[in-house]
């Protein structure tokens, strides 16, 4: 990736987050690639993606595809849910040249976790989320530079996005250099709007976004509540903050840094509004939830060194009880 010609970005999955990463460099006139399907694929061909946060409602004409035919790119944001991963990776293949580089802009634990790590665990795979070992064997480590996304978005409906919070995303290397090519992506990434952190220790801040993604997203489904109502709710705030707790040690043990303490998770939380975890949205439009990267992969990292995690599994199995069960209100309705 070179700083001295637009570099040509692909956006593999145009949901809330995929959608709003296109819009905004697709509006800063950066050459963006969308690759889409079934519905949202016939809506951004017609009308582009429409997005509404901050600075108003931009509609933004951007190419788009079902088919990885685009060319080799300089960057693929992977925006698809993490279950879907193993199917979509080796499609995009034919977009991966040498230079190329691929963020997995996914929740929970990545399936990279330990490449380019030194620790105890170095290159060993995260089952949960790659059994089968597709993904470590389709995309080679060295193309990957990590992200944690801190974008609240929502999409009502294909090819529309709302999300009205700052948009930020942190990136970092798995081996913890800050490279050239990580700068050059940064500011490549702010050219859109939206702020770009270069980090030198992406894992840590990895570990914020699980910890508030584990603790508020199966329990959503659980109750249907708002993040605000989450960290509000004396009778839920509880379970958050203990499965905060139990998580926080799951991240200490593999020497993360994580510098914000439950309480002020809570206050952060409940400053973000009456917002649905996207798990919620998943749930409420039947569509298959992301325990396994947000809930399993976390459970098999504290397994590891045997630490219990009574209230999370619980509220894991609840979810996904709640998902293979949804309520369906017109079906009350016909027996009552």
């Amino acid at each position: 990736m070179t700083s001295d010609r637009s570099p040509r970005i692909c956006i593999a999955g145009a949901g809330a987050i995929g959608g709003t990463i296109a819009a905004r460099l697709a509006k800063a006139g950066l050459d963006v690639s969308v690759l889409a399907r079934g519905a949202t694929l016939e809506a951004l061909r017609r009308d582009g993606i429409t997005l509404t946060d901050l600075e108003g409602t931009h509609q933004v004409p951007v190419r788009a595809s079902d088919q990885a035919d685009f060319g080799v790119q300089d960057v693929i944001f992977v925006c698809a849910k993490a279950q879907d991963l193993p199917a979509m990776m080796p499609k995009l293949t034919p977009l991966i040249g040498e230079h190329t580089i691929v963020v997995p802009a996914v929740n929970g634990v990545p399936w990279w976790y330990f490449h380019g790590d030194s620790g105890r665990f170095a290159g060993e795979p995260v089952h949960a989320v790659d059994p089968d070992g597709i993904l470590a064997a389709t995309l080679p480590g060295r193309h990957v530079i990590g992200c944690v996304v801190f974008i609240t978005a929502e999409s009502p409906q294909p090819g529309h996005v709302i999300a009205r919070n700052p948009h930020l995303i942190m990136f970092g290397e798995p081996d913890h250099r800050v490279s050239d090519r990580l700068r050059t992506l940064c500011a490549t990434i702010e050219r859109g709007g939206i702020e770009a952190r270069p980090l030198d220790r992406i894992r840590d801040k990895l570990w914020t976004k699980i910890i508030a993604n584990i603790s508020t997203n199966p329990l959503s489904v659980i109750s249907g509540a708002t993040l605000e109502e989450l960290y509000t709710r004396p009778e839920l705030k509880e379970t958050v903050v203990a499965i905060m707790r139990e998580v926080l040690l799951v991240a200490a043990s593999y020497g993360a840094r994580v510098e914000i303490d439950p309480l002020t998770f809570v206050e952060l939380g409940a400053a973000m509004g009456p917002v649905r975890t996207s798990m919620l949205q998943d749930y409420e439009r039947r569509r298959p939830l992301e325990l396994a990267a947000i809930g399993d992969a976390v459970l098999e990292l504290a397994q590891r060194f045997d630490i219990p995690m009574p209230v999370t599994r619980k509220v894991i199995d609840l979810a996904r009880f709640r998902g293979t069960h949804p309520h369906d209100p017109q079906a009350v309705a016909a027996s009552a």
